[in-house]
C-alpha cells in the first residue's frame, strides 16, 4: 500500500468508525457519577507513587481524592495537548496542496480531536477537581509548537508522538491490567484508544514518507531534538504536576522515591515511548552522537 492510499484509508475509518463526546458516553447515568470517595479512584500498589509508603498511610477517602486529583489533572493536561495539536494539524492542513490526501485526513483528526477534548474537560468538570493544567514555559512554548505544523511538520510529528504514545501506553496497560476501574474511565480510554491509533498510525507514516528526504541540517535538528522532546514530554504525561504535590503536600523525598529515583517507573517511561523510539532508530535519528543523550535522559 502507497502512502496516499494509506491516508486514504485512515479517512475512510475515521467515517466509517467514530464517537461523538455526548453521544457515546452515558455521562448521566447512575453508574457513571463521580464520587470523590470511590476507592476505584485509589493508586494501585504498583504504580510510582500509589506504591509508596507514604500513600499506602494516607486515610482511604485521602489516598482516593489524591488518585481523582491526579487523574484530572492527566485530562486537563491531555486536553491542552490536543488544543496544541489541532492549532498545529489546522496549520499542517492549510499548506497541503489541491487534491492533497492529507488535507482530508488532518480535518478528520481535528474533528476527532476536539470529541476528545470534550470529553476531557467534561471529566474535569464533573470531578470537581478544579485542574489548573500546564502552566509556565510549558504553555508559552505551545504557540511555538504550532508553528511547526507550517515550518517544520516533521518536528512536529515528533512532538505529536512524544504526548500520544505514553498516554496510549498508560490507557492500554489500565484497561489490560484487570483491575476495577471506574466506567467513565473505561468508557473513555475506549474511545480514545480506539480513534488515537489511527492518529499515531498517520504521525509514523509521515516522517517515514518524510524524513528520508530531509537535508542533512534538519535531520540534524531532529537527531537532537527527539531525545529532548520525548523525555519532556513523557514526564509531562505520567509524572504528578507541582501544583498537586503542593495541594497534598507530598514530601520531596516521597517524590524522589516514586518517580526520579524509581527503576520501575523509569522502565515505565521506556516502555511508552519504545514505539517511537524504535522509529527514530528506523530512520536513523539515533546516531553515535546523540545515542548518549538518548540513555543520559534514561530513555534508551
Amino acid at each position: 500500500m502507497t502512502y496516499p492510499q494509506l491516508v486514504e484509508r485512515l479517512s475512510r475509518q475515521s467515517v466509517k468508525k467514530h464517537f461523538d463526546a455526548y453521544e457515546d458516553v452515558a455521562w448521566d447515568a447512575p453508574e457513571m457519577r463521580i464520587d470523590a470517595a470511590d476507592p476505584r479512584w485509589e493508586l494501585p500498589a504498583d504504580s510510582p507513587l500509589g506504591g509508596t509508603t507514604w500513600y499506602r498511610a494516607l486515610p482511604p477517602g485521602v489516598r482516593a481524592r489524591l488518585g481523582l486529583e491526579l487523574l484530572a489533572r492527566s485530562m486537563k493536561v491531555g486536553m491542552q495537548f490536543e488544543n496544541v495539536l489541532s492549532r498545529g494539524l489546522l496549520t499542517f492542513a492549510m499548506e497541503r496542496p489541491n487534491r492533497s490526501p492529507e488535507f482530508r485526513y488532518a480535518l478528520h483528526e481535528v474533528i476527532e480531536e476536539s470529541q476528545h477534548s470534550l470529553m476531557f474537560q467534561e471529566f474535569v468538570n464533573r470531578s470537581g477537581v478544579d485542574a489548573p493544567g500546564i502552566a509556565g514555559w510549558r504553555e508559552r512554548a505551545s504557540g511555538r509548537i504550532v508553528l511547526l505544523g507550517k515550518a517544520f511538520p516533521e518536528l512536529f510529528f515528533l512532538f505529536v508522538l512524544g504526548g500520544e504514545d505514553p498516554i496510549d501506553h498508560v490507557q492500554r496497560t489500565s484497561l489490560a491490567s484487570g483491575r476495577e476501574l471506574h466506567p467513565l474511565v473505561r468508557r473513555i480510554s475506549q474511545i480514545h484508544i480506539t480513534e488515537e491509533a489511527r492518529h499515531l498510525c498517520f504521525a509514523r507514516q509521515y516522517l517515514r514518507e518524510r524524513v528520508p528526504a530531509l537535508s542533512p541540517l534538519r535531520r540534524a535538528i531532529l537527531s537532537v531534538a527527539a531525545p529532548t522532546i520525548l523525555h519532556l514530554m513523557a514526564r509531562m504525561m505520567l509524572e504528578p504536576s507541582p501544583s498537586v504535590i503542593r495541594a497534598f503536600e507530598i514530601p520531596e523525598q516521597v517524590i524522589d522515591q516514586a518517580f526520579r529515583h524509581n527503576p520501575r517507573h523509569r522502565e515505565t517511561i521506556v516502555q511508552s515511548l519504545s514505539k517511537v523510539r524504535a522509529l527514530c532508530e528506523e530512520l536513523g535519528l539515533v546516531t553515535p552522537r546523540t545515542r548518549p543523550l538518548w540513555r543520559k535522559l534514561g530513555i534508551a
